[in-house]
């Protein structure tokens, strides 16, 4: 026959002994339901505080709500909150470098998300005739430096904020420039002016983002206009090449003729001064004779006489003849030809 096994565990008598515990208390068990009931709202109670508590991890921050609205915000640590339904919080990763990507998906480009921008025609920036436009990809790279401003002051800010604020600064700063600024050697300060006007549009809005970097990923004219484009590029380029071989030129020659110019000073200087002491011993020599010749005036002129005759007659000998009289005589021997010496009257 079948027979009814006894469970391991009888509940009925498990209740006797609880009442029983509990009876010491209430008087034979006639209180020990109002006190089940507190005991189980202590601990419900108590659970509930205790789920409150949690952990901001390093480069997170904590945003506590208190009945939905906004309190503040915690960083990395142990904390406690109020949990639901009265509070709640939510935990974002504010230190990770976040990416916005227009017209480009990793490294493929995708020409229906770039940005066709107008510039002006020519570098008088006069807008109106022919306007020029060129596809934009681009980069921003942010991260959240306002956690409440973030999440609750606008909406959407990674998706549609922050990528209508991209495109609104791009426009603005590559419209108001010659386009071949973001073509050629310009790229740096356009990036550097989107970069500051980007911000200032989100500071605007209470977006709580911070922009790190912005770059432009490839900028190129529409395939209808690509090589007049970049017959201009490599124009301006070639323009660029030579104007540093002139500047190398010009290192290489302004030295050389530098130096050139200062020993020819130094050689000039130099001539100067030989003639300013050959005149000076020319006249000191003057005078030393014309003191001697105020001592011995005949004998003085008759050496000078003579001195005079071997630099006219460098090449006649001179012989001694009567008194007062040089003969000179021809280097073949041909001539003789008397010369007085001067008189001392």
């Amino acid at each position: 026959m079948y027979r009814q096994q006894e469970p391991e565990i009888n509940l009925e008598q498990l209740l006797s002994r609880f009442k029983g515990l509990f009876g010491r208390f209430g008087g034979k068990g006639k209180g020990i339901a109002p006190l089940i009931v507190v005991v189980i709202f202590a601990v419900v109670l108590l659970l509930w505080l205790a789920s409150g508590i949690f952990t901001v991890q390093p480069g997170e921050q904590a945003a506590l709500r208190l009945f939905g609205k906004y309190t503040e915000a915690k960083d990395s640590g142990l904390h406690w909150w109020w949990p639901g339904p009265i509070g709640a919080k939510d935990l974002v990763r504010v230190d990770e470098v976040r990416r916005l990507e227009l017209g480009v998906r990793g490294d493929t480009v995708i020409l229906s998300e770039s940005l066709m921008i107008t510039g002006d025609p020519d570098e008088s920036g006069m807008p109106g005739e022919a306007p020029n436009i060129v596809d934009a990809q681009l980069l921003v790279q942010y991260d959240i430096k306002d956690i409440g401003d973030f999440l609750f002051k606008v909406v959407s800010p990674e998706v549609v904020t922050l990528k209508d604020a991209a495109e609104t600064s791009m426009r603005q700063v590559v419209g108001s420039r010659p386009i071949d600024d973001v073509l050629t050697d310009k790229k740096e300060d356009v990036q550097i002016e989107v970069k500051q006007k980007l911000q200032a549009i989100l500071d605007e809005y209470n977006s709580g983002i911070r922009v790190r970097e912005v770059k432009l990923l490839n900028v190129f004219a529409p395939e209808q206009v690509k090589d007049a484009f970049d017959d201009v590029v490599r124009a301006k380029e070639d323009k660029a090449r030579i104007i540093n071989l002139a500047d190398a030129y010009k290192e290489d020659v302004l030295p050389k003729a530098r130096g050139e110019a200062a020993r020819r000073l130094q050689a000039a200087e130099g001539y100067r001064q030989q003639k300013i002491a050959v005149a000076t011993g020319e006249s000191e020599k003057f005078i030393a004779i014309q003191e001697e010749y105020s001592h011995s005036q005949d004998i003085t002129r008759k050496r000078l006489y003579l001195e005079a005759m071997e630099k006219i007659l460098p090449n006649m000998t001179k012989i001694l003849g009567d008194p007062g009289e040089v003969i000179l005589v021809h280097p073949e021997g041909k001539d003789l030809l008397p010369f007085p010496l001067p008189s001392s009257d």
